[in-house]
């Protein structure tokens, strides 16, 4: 995340030690990007606050969960 500079980026406490590693940076104007930590040139995933309430909300409410058979 080099061309993100707003913030600084930290790892997920939920990554592993096996190299799946989720990288969030906080930036100034309330975006939140998202980046595989030891993947840098996969690019980073950028969402607004207003997706990143909806899709928390989503999670909270079991939107996402997987299904019960």
């Amino acid at each position: 995340m080099k061309l993100l500079n707003d913030g600084k980026p930290f790892k997920s406490s939920r990554s592993g030690s096996a190299g799946h590693c989720v990288q969030v940076q906080h930036l100034n104007n309330g975006t939140v990007a998202v980046s595989h930590s030891t993947d840098p040139k996969a690019g980073t995933i950028q969402y607004t606050a207003q997706e990143r309430s909806a899709f928390l909300d989503g999670a909270k409410a079991g939107e996402f969960d997987l299904p019960t058979n």
